[in-house]
């Protein structure tokens, strides 16, 4: 007989931290049962936030795209490492300056934040997900950081999830300059304890009162660990079965997708 394990104890949470990519999406297609599990959320009064170390797009802009697959959630549900970043960089250095390799999503962040691009003598050069990355700004970065610029990374995650598969992510992008300069990029999304405490911050909840959604252990799930917050790890993006054995943490609950949420109880698949 296959064994099961109650979700009573997740139900009685108060917030959902969830990631995006690999868990609400690949690239432009929306997962199975993911509006079935919104709609859960919001039929059982739960405060809830998307969770994204992607730096590219802004919570209107991820708004807009789920909207565009058919599901609404507005724009206040969403944060992203471009967010982080930009709050980071704010406290550290008020009204600085940066080089950014970046899109959109990064850039009108650090803007809001008081910071000014400057591509002389900046402050930081900071680094976010890309399709636009050359060797003329990879070069150019270089120079900087080793003219005594500091070197910021959205996030540390090596590969994403997309609709055509798994592509290269802002820690294998950067490793370029990094190596270059000898200089240990800083990042800032999960698992960094940053991104947890703004999350938690801005749901008002306590971290005990919380659950974090993910797809990855290298990111999501040990930031859940080492924030103390219970874990789900959904096999719907990066990590499967197969590699729960290389990490020497786990997760509380493993789920085929986010749509399992919504059940009493479910398959024990460790």
């Amino acid at each position: 007989m296959k064994k099961t394990i109650s979700l009573e104890e997740l139900h009685e949470k108060e917030a959902f931290i969830c990631d995006m990519d690999g868990v609400i999406y690949h690239g432009n297609m929306l997962l199975p049962h993911v509006p079935d599990f919104v709609r859960w959320l919001a039929d059982n009064g739960k405060k809830f936030l998307f969770l994204t170390n992607s730096s590219e797009r802004s919570p209107k802009e991820l708004s807009q795209k789920l909207e565009r697959m058919g599901l609404s959630v507005s724009e206040d549900h969403f944060y992203t490492s471009a967010l982080a970043t930009a709050s980071f960089l704010k406290s550290q250095c008020p009204g600085g300056s940066v080089y950014v390799i970046g899109e959109p999503g990064l850039v009108n962040a650090l803007y809001d934040a008081g910071l000014s691009m400057n591509d002389y003598n900046p402050d930081y050069v900071v680094f976010g997900e890309t399709r636009s990355i050359n060797y003329e700004k990879i070069e150019h970065a270089v120079m900087l950081v080793r003219g005594g610029a500091g070197l910021i990374g959205t996030n540390p995650d090596l590969t994403g999830p997309t609709e055509n598969g798994i592509m290269p992510a802002c820690r294998a992008l950067i490793a370029p300059i990094a190596l270059a300069t000898e200089c240990e990029p800083y990042f800032i999304g999960k698992p960094n304890p940053l991104m947890m405490r703004h999350a938690l911050k801005r749901l008002d909840v306590h971290r005990r009162d919380a659950v974090i959604i993910g797809d990855r252990m290298d990111t999501d799930i040990v930031a859940g660990v080492e924030s103390e917050l219970d874990t789900v790890l959904v096999l719907s993006g990066v990590t499967d079965l197969d590699m729960l054995g290389k990490f020497s943490y786990k997760p509380k609950y493993v789920m085929k997708d986010v749509g399992d949420v919504i059940f009493d109880e479910i398959p024990l698949l460790l």
